[in-house]
């Protein structure tokens, strides 16, 4: 991951993926400074890791930094509504990025969904595509989008509820993984995780990664 060291920006340390982005930046030799934002905490402790409160989508100033991970996302259900939704998965996610690019931010890596594109018929996905091409538009100079399938992991552990595609996609997953091709089998987070941390600061311009390629890392 190179030696310089870097000061990077951590939305959605919470949540799954966002955890397993946490603990690969704190373990991170070349990182000196993971700023966290969010409405709580993470329960890590670290020097490196900075917490910043924030009642998304407004985000206070930042300081300087030279990358950014946004892990944020939710669902209809578990959001209330499609305005309660799209509050999150999109002005939430532009407003962190917006932020970290005014702070000095060159590189952004962000967790999407299998599917994603402004052209859906499905809100979800379409509200995906959207905050992708709205990303694409702040002109980072790196931008990887990781677009995984379903996640597995354990959401008890962060005192969530276990959401019912994950479940059926792990058990499918188990049962008939050889003949599920990879970009549609269930995918541990770490591997979204591990993806993101090695493509980011390796990658120029915009790189989408499907599950397949997820799964490399």
């Amino acid at each position: 991951m190179g030696a310089a060291q870097r000061s990077v920006l951590l939305a959605g340390a919470t949540g799954l993926v966002g955890r397993e982005l946490l603990r690969g930046l704190v373990a991170d030799e070349g990182v000196s400074h993971v700023i966290v934002v969010g409405r709580r905490p993470p329960p890590e402790t670290n020097a490196k890791i900075h917490f910043v409160p924030a009642e998304l989508p407004k985000v206070p100033a930042l300081p300087p930094l030279d990358e950014a991970y946004i892990a944020l996302g939710t669902t209809i259900k578990a959001a209330g509504s499609q305005a309660a939704f799209r509050a999150i998965d999109f002005d939430a996610v532009l407003a962190v990025a917006g932020a970290a690019k005014a702070a000095g931010a060159r590189k952004l890596g962000v967790v999407s969904a299998m599917g994603a594109s402004a052209k859906s018929n499905v809100f979800y996905s379409r509200v995906k595509g959207e905050a992708e091409d709205a990303l694409a538009a702040l002109q980072f100079d790196t931008l990887v989008i990781a677009r995984p399938s379903m996640l597995a992991g354990d959401r008890g552990s962060l005192g969530q509820a276990q959401r019912r595609g994950e479940e059926i996609a792990l058990k499918v997953s188990r049962w008939f993984g050889s003949l599920i091709p990879r970009n549609y089998q269930s995918i541990p987070a770490r591997s979204v995780a591990h993806a993101l941390l090695h493509a980011v600061p390796a990658s120029k311009g915009r790189r989408v990664m499907l599950s397949g390629e997820l799964r490399e890392y």
